[in-house]
């Protein structure tokens, strides 16, 4: 059954990815909230690890690919964004047994400022659009305020259709439980 879970949850991520293949606004993605679910929910560490960003991986070569220029795809700062990723996985780790409305919101909202905050340094650090200096790095977090929005946007809808994905084929389905989650006779 623990198989079942994790092909149910891997389709549910790789699905969330392919969303990056839609027209959508800027920023407005799943990938946040495919980290943030697939640490809070894959059992495997290596799995919660790999999953999210290996779905990132195939939709920005897509994304590439679909656009005739791979460069659209693949970018200097791909390391910064992917670490920021993996330190939302970290986030998701972290929801593990205490998945509730209040923690999920405020792990998405954290995930959000946490992706916010480390590429615009990314920008800032390996970019020539900024000068090396505070106020450089100022300038660069204050331009990047009017995409914040609909990074945390994205971030709580598709938060809520996985984790609520999740929870009603959970109910549906008990068979999809995590073994822990399933009470003992």
């Amino acid at each position: 059954m623990q198989r079942l879970r994790f092909l149910v949850l891997a389709t549910m991520i790789l699905a969330a990815a392919a969303s990056r293949l839609l027209p959508h606004p800027p920023n407005f993605t799943p990938i946040g909230a495919m980290a943030l679910f697939g640490g809070a929910c894959l059992a495997d560490l290596r799995q919660a690890f790999l999953v999210p960003l290996a779905a990132m991986l195939l939709s920005d070569l897509a994304i590439g690919v679909l656009a005739g220029d791979l460069s659209r795809g693949l970018h200097p700062l791909m390391p910064v964004v992917y670490g920021s990723f993996a330190l939302v996985v970290c986030l998701g780790r972290w929801l593990r047994g205490r998945r509730s409305f209040a923690s999920i919101a405020g792990a998405t909202l954290a995930g959000s400022i946490l992706f916010f905050v480390v590429t615009n340094f990314g920008v800032w650090a390996l970019g020539s659009a900024y000068p090396k200096s505070a106020a450089g790095l100022a300038a660069c977090y204050v331009a990047a305020i009017p995409f914040f929005h609909l990074t945390l946007f994205g971030d709580a809808v598709y938060a809520a259709a996985l984790f609520g994905g999740l929870a009603l084929a959970d109910r549906s389905l008990p068979a999809l439980r995590e073994r822990s989650m399933v009470p003992s006779r």
